[in-house]
């Protein structure tokens, strides 16, 4: 008698009763495929059924854009497959087929979902199993890296967890408190905030002593003392985090967000509270750099000594075992403060030497990775200029002092360690900075005649950003941007086969296909034959869908929100893209540390067999992905 792998004996099944497992079982049929049965493939309508693999076994494939099936999981017994259309009403993601005589359960969708009702952990499970393979390799290969003694002394004030620094308990006041109570209040117990609180205790709002400067001693303070409360003057729904925050996640928000007090929430409970200048006080050197030490600088050479210490910073943080694309952001934060602070020197030079600024409102901008907040170690310079519509009687003075500006800032910016841009896309060029009308006039002909140059200045201008000045500049020029893509729906179809051109570099049978030019000859490029396709894409759906969002990630949440994708492809490009990141940044800090510039090219045969496996699942992700915008934007314009 063959011995037959009982549901119940299996995840998740054998966290329900007994009896509800063996009454689906009653409800299904049993089916016996021979060796080499296809019983779906990608394209198949779903049957309907779960199936649970009693006994044998099954190879998963999914198809190329070629038309070429690729082997990618194999299930076993006690395994399960075919759950795509059931929890998420999508069609196969890849087809099944025998490699043996195998003896499936055909578990049926409505008593599944009926079940799974009554246990979320059923659909919890096949939520989590609908990630690729790719996710299970990287959070594997990042559990299993290991910090030297040095490197956890180093990274100790970044892996520190707010409750280990917040004050508490958290002083308090009702909303209908008075605020002459709440001043005497916050300079009797020496403090600089109070948590507002309804009456069952939950945090309502936060008074600052800004708050208390702002809304009470800027205004009639007399009649304000007598007559407001707490409500009147606080913050409304302040920002919070939770206990286990790591202290640069709260730093780098805090100082994105102007916050110098952060309410730390436990459950519905006030469990702390935390200032930037409790943070600061367990900055070691490196640290610094991550909460704007940029801005004390006095002179370029001082920026360029911080500019060099951010490879150490990386180096830490790739260390930690943190999400690498959140060490991104972290280092773009950096690269942003010290880009930022540049531009401050080279202006204050300017007007010491005598120049005079004009009086109009400016934004300078930067674009590319930078824009995206998405800068590893060895970023370019891609910036512009945006001036209101100034009258053109005072052209001539703008450029007299804004043409010389760019030029210094150019320079300055080299010598901080920022390379110029190939393709001249930076401030001393005309063609990156004017009035906001001329700015609107060419990303119109960008987009109305999308020649291909046209296209690729449009893929870095797209991910515009202001890092000092009139931040509503940057607004309207969006909003041309997103018109004019609505009115003109080819361009993103022009986009994307210019995109597309380029392919993943894996042939038929899984292996890498490197370069042959001289200078990256046996390498291939991590950003323009892998995480590039993603950034693209992303920022491709979300154009089209006429919605801002700044990171590829948050891109990405906003194509699941929007339904565009559903949730286990967004896990898998997520993935895919931390490890592209992560697999980047790990090449560039070896080749500092080798004496050399840091490049996206990889040499694959330096690569572990796991961080190898890794980067071919990321690369079937991408590929993946290119075929799905290719389709959909085909379909948009009707090709």
């Amino acid at each position: 008698m063959i011995d037959l792998k009982q549901l119940r004996e299996c995840e998740p099944f054998n966290h329900i009763s007994e009896k509800a497992a063996d009454e689906l079982e009653a409800l299904s049929k049993t089916a016996v495929y021979p060796a080499d049965t296809v019983i779906f493939t990608q394209k198949s309508n779903p049957s309907g059924f779960l199936y649970f693999i009693r006994k044998g076994q099954v190879e998963i494939s999914a198809e190329t854009s070629e038309g070429v099936e690729m082997v990618v999981d194999y299930r076993n017994i006690g395994g399960f497959f075919g759950w795509s259309p059931i929890f998420t009403g999508e069609t196969y993601a890849a087809g099944a087929k025998t490699t043996e005589e195998t003896h499936c359960l055909l578990i049926p969708k409505e008593p599944l979902l009926a079940l799974a009702q009554q246990y979320p952990i059923i659909s919890n499970y096949f939520n989590k199993a609908i990630y690729s393979q790719i996710r299970k390799l990287y959070r594997e290969m990042t559990e299993h890296k290991s910090l030297d003694p040095v490197a956890q002394m180093e990274a100790y004030p970044f892996q520190k967890r707010l409750r280990e620094m917040m004050s508490r308990p958290v002083k308090t006041c009702r909303m209908n408190t008075p605020v002459q109570e709440v001043a005497l209040k916050m300079t009797e117990l020496d403090i600089a905030a109070i948590v507002v609180c309804d009456e069952n205790g939950k945090m309502t709002g936060i008074v600052t002593e800004r708050d208390m400067v702002r809304k009470v001693l800027a205004t009639d303070t007399e009649n304000c003392l007598k007559h407001y409360t707490a409500k009147d003057v606080m913050t409304p729904n302040p920002y919070f985090m939770t206990p286990d925050t790591y202290m640069y996640e709260a730093a780098t928000f805090m100082l994105r967000h102007s916050i110098r007090h952060l309410p730390i929430i436990e459950g519905s409970s006030i469990a702390g509270i935390v200032s930037i200048q409790d943070l600061m006080k367990f900055r070691s050197q490196k640290s610094m750099l991550l909460v704007g030490s940029a801005k004390e600088a006095e002179t370029i050479e001082e920026l360029t000594q911080i500019r060099g210490e951010i490879f150490k910073v990386a180096k830490i943080l790739l260390a930690e075992n943190r999400s690498h694309v959140e060490t991104m952001e972290i280092l773009s934060y950096i690269h942003h403060s010290i880009i930022r602070r540049c531009f401050e020197l080279v202006m204050l030079s300017m007007i010491k030497e005598g120049h005079k600024a004009p009086p109009i409102k400016y934004s300078f901008i930067i674009m590319g990775s930078g824009g995206r907040k998405e800068m590893l170690l060895g970023p370019d310079q891609d910036n512009g200029f945006i001036f209101e519509d100034y009258p053109e009687e005072l052209h001539e003075e703008v450029e007299s002092f804004f043409d010389p500006l760019a030029e210094r800032l150019v320079t300055a910016l080299a010598d901080v360690g920022y390379p110029l841009c190939n393709g001249q896309v930076m401030v001393n060029n005309p063609s990156w900075r004017g009035r906001l009308s001329e700015w609107k006039e060419r990303v119109s002909r960008w987009i109305r005649v999308p020649e291909p140059q046209r296209v690729r200045y449009s893929s870095i201008f797209f991910d515009f950003m202001p890092i000092l000045g009139e931040e509503s500049l940057c607004e309207s020029l969006r909003e041309t941007v997103f018109q004019e893509i609505k009115a003109n729906p080819l361009f993103l179809f022009q986009m994307m086969e210019l995109d597309f051109k380029h392919k993943v570099p894996l042939n038929l049978i899984g292996r890498f296909i490197t370069s042959g030019e001289k200078d990256h000859k046996g390498k291939l490029s991590l950003k323009e034959n892998g995480s590039i396709f993603i950034v693209d894409c992303a920022r491709m759906f979300t154009l089209q869908q006429g919605i801002h969002a700044v990171t590829t990630l948050d891109r990405l949440d906003v194509l699941q929100e929007k339904k565009l994708f559903n949730r286990s492809t967004i896990e898998n490009l997520k993935a895919a893209f931390e490890s592209f990141t992560y697999l980047r940044l790990q090449n560039e800090i070896n080749l500092i540390e080798q004496g050399e510039y840091p490049s996206h090219y990889l040499d694959p045969d330096t690569l572990s067999e796991q961080e190898a496996d890794l980067l071919k699942e990321a690369f079937k992700v991408t590929s993946k992905l290119q075929d799905s915008t290719k389709r959909y934007f085909s379909k948009i314009i009707g090709r």
